[in-house]
């Protein structure tokens, strides 16, 4: 569904059955705008018909981005250094601090070094023989998915060979 343009819902009145719709995005200049007050009722319709007004919509405040991975390093280890227990960095962007390494479908402890960068260390545990493995990023939701915003997700794979 397409976002409503221009407009934010702010329970600004003073009156428990009304809220005035502000101007909330740029508008060019010369253009005239007006505050328009509606019903409680047809603001909250407003907030359910157009989920996907993350930036509109102030209920999402807590909504979290969807990670994104860019390389892992390294890319290629020997299964002698994950015998020994070594430690992979996935670099992208969008890491919140509860953004978690999934390797081959197994959740890692994570250190989130930044919102860039996040490290794991891989043993026999995960690792049992020389193959690949999938590298994801996981960012659980926020508390506002039931709201209809979007929020977390899982990121790209990336390919991890053990020689």
């Amino acid at each position: 569904m397409g976002c409503l343009p221009s407009i934010a819902y702010f329970p600004v009145s003073p009156q428990p059955d009304a809220v005035d719709l502000l101007p909330f995005a740029y508008f060019p200049p010369g253009v005239r705008y007006r505050m328009k007050r509606i019903s409680a009722f047809c603001a909250l319709l407003l907030v359910l018909v157009f989920p996907g007004c993350n930036a509109l919509n102030p209920l999402c405040g807590s909504a979290r981005p969807a990670p994104v991975i860019v390389s892992l390093s390294p890319s290629t280890i020997t299964f002698a250094e994950v015998e020994q227990g070594v430690l992979l960095t996935v670099n992208g962007r969008q890491f919140v601090s509860s953004s978690v390494v999934v390797i081959n479908g197994t959740t890692l402890s994570t250190k989130v070094v930044s919102s860039q960068q996040l490290q794991v260390t891989i043993t026999t545990t995960l690792i049992s023989a020389p193959g690949t493995a999938n590298v994801t990023v996981n960012t659980p939701s926020g508390n506002s998915g039931d709201v209809g915003c979007s929020s977390g997700g899982t990121s790209g794979v990336l390919v991890l060979t053990i020689t």
